[in-house]
């Protein structure tokens, strides 16, 4: 209400709203104290309480990028589909459409991504959230091994689900590289033609040379 002072939780959260605008438009280089400030409308000196460094608020901002590109899947989102490899089919497009929509936080994630090969705090957060968003696509993928186990010869849950989500994120990338010929159904179509066919034998391992 006006007049009535925001507690330090409401001004630490107005701070890091502000800070995720400022690095989805000037990216990390531009995020400063002095920027943030401008754009929550608040002091410098106020910005500083709560954040006394910029690597700080980098870190800060770095769990809302993961939050937009990184979500945990609904189960609900694909409920509407009977077949296990047409709810996985769903899933993708679903997440694909989603991180294609914006591009600013794709590019921001791989700016992060970036950051962490200098940085092994920021490595390991997003090396941990990456592998809790593939584990999301494990439901999916232990269905459909196990609907068509003679397709998927060799193939395990988990690989699946890794090879689901670098089609998600190559859209994304292909996306903000080329946003006027990308077409995420012809992406999809190429996969499904690509998996069309069942391999005869499961993939065999050659053993290396000493």
């Amino acid at each position: 209400m006006p007049g009535q002072k925001a507690s330090e939780t409401e001004r630490r959260e107005q701070i890091l709203a502000a800070a995720h605008q400022v690095a989805l438009q000037r990216g990390i280089d531009g995020l400063t104290v002095r920027a943030v400030a401008a754009r929550a409308r608040l002091s410098h000196g106020l910005v500083l309480f709560h954040f006394k460094r910029k690597d700080q608020l980098v870190a800060a901002v770095l769990d809302r990028v993961l939050a937009a590109t990184l979500p945990v899947l609904p189960a609900e989102a694909t409920a509407s589909e009977d077949d296990p490899r047409e709810r996985l089919w769903a899933a993708l497009r679903q997440e694909a459409d989603r991180l294609i929509r914006d591009s600013r936080q794709v590019r921001l994630f791989l700016e992060y991504w970036a950051v962490g090969t200098r940085h092994p705090g920021i490595r390991a957060k997003i090396s941990a959230e990456l592998e809790r968003y593939r584990d999301s696509f494990r439901r999916l993928t232990e269905e459909v091994l196990a609907a068509e186990p003679s397709r998927f010869m060799g193939v395990s849950s988990k690989g699946l689900a890794a090879v689901a989500v670098s089609f998600v994120n190559g859209c994304a990338v292909q996306a903000m590289i080329d946003p006027a010929r990308f077409d995420v159904e012809k992406y999809l179509a190429a996969l499904r033609a690509m998996l069309g066919r069942a391999p005869k034998r499961p993939p065999t391992t050659t053993p290396l040379r000493p």
